[in-house]
């Protein structure tokens, strides 16, 4: 089914604003089966690390511990858009523990998504909560220099490897100068949190325990969920135009991707793969984006991205040619 039609965003969103009203039960279930399972692991983790269990045992337990933790983010996610609980305060209080367990602060990120979901697809207005992203000839006009580091910040082993871990344990740890009060104030809190976290571990399991498991886990995690992005918003005959000509209805259904994941991957993603139905309507809880899909035909794609069609192609430098 082809989505370059003009149909307008309100048109789109019309049959989904059932959807995006909160479930309190199904919220609650969601934490209660995603932080659980997450501190358990770690419970694991811990007794075995200080049982002198060697550490390559453990990696398969470190890589489930770092799928919750993608699953906590998307819970993370929905709190930055208000949609998981119909109160605003319990948003903002889970999305601060979320934001504590994934080295994000809250309102920081929040401020930074939302001028993601007003600029994604618009060729005059990147650069806030997106990957590097040129076009052909502003590739070309740049110095050999420039072209080297955009070629290596697109690199796999950089973005997925050296890339996230800059990202979540370093960068978002310092303030910067356009934010207001409320993202200084939950930076700083959650950098205020991070260091209690890890003055408690050494002074129970030992800094070094702390670190084996803190630390692989979040380069996992980061890793796992930077594909996520990538792929949502960066694939081919994705759209993409000048503020003249950006669309939000176009913007939402052929810029961004219906990745259909295998159901144990969906399940920890939080159906994120159904990302299209999220960008026409951010208020819908991720509980209920399977619902969406499978109950409103236009919000169907044909040849969805999967696993087996498209690995990756990060060699591409960018998407097509723009004037």
């Amino acid at each position: 089914m082809s989505h370059s039609t003009n149909i307008s965003i309100e048109a789109l969103r019309t049959p989904l604003k059932p959807y995006a009203t909160p479930d309190r039960n199904r919220a609650l279930w969601q934490i209660g089966n995603t932080f659980l399972p997450y501190l358990a692991l770690w419970g694991l983790l811990i007794y075995l690390l200080k049982n002198e269990v060697s550490f390559f045992a453990v990696i398969p337990i470190l890589i489930l511990a770092a799928l919750f933790l993608v699953r906590i983010f998307i819970i993370f996610h929905d709190c930055t858009h208000g949609s998981f609980f119909a109160s605003r305060r319990a948003n903002t209080i889970l999305g601060y523990i979320s934001g504590f367990l994934t080295f994000t602060p809250f309102s920081y990120w929040q401020r930074n998504h939302l001028v993601h979901h007003g600029t994604y697809a618009n060729l005059d207005k990147r650069g806030v909560g997106d990957m590097w992203t040129l076009t052909v000839n502003e590739y070309r006009a740049l110095s050999p220099a420039k072209q080297l580091a955009y070629r290596l910040y697109r690199n796999p082993l950089v973005f997925l490897g050296i890339g996230p871990g800059y990202s979540f344990l370093i960068t978002q740890r310092f303030l910067y100068s356009w934010e207001g009060k409320n993202e200084r104030f939950s930076a700083m809190v959650t950098n205020v949190v991070i260091v209690l976290i890890a003055v408690l571990a050494t002074l129970t399991i030992g800094l070094k325990t702390y670190l084996m498991i803190q630390v692989p886990i979040m380069l996992i995690a980061g890793a796992f969920g930077v594909w996520l992005f990538y792929v949502q918003h960066q694939f081919d005959g994705v759209y993409w135009a000048h503020k003249e000509e950006w669309d939000p209805a176009r913007a939402a259904m052929d810029g961004s991707s219906y990745y259909q994941l295998p159901k144990v991957l969906q399940w920890f993603t939080g159906n994120i793969g159904y990302h299209h139905i999220h960008h026409v309507l951010p208020r819908i809880p991720n509980y209920k984006l399977q619902t969406c899909y499978d109950t409103i035909p236009q919000m169907h794609k044909d040849n969805p991205l999967t696993l087996k069609k498209r690995f990756i192609r990060l060699k591409r430098t960018s998407l097509r040619e723009f004037p």
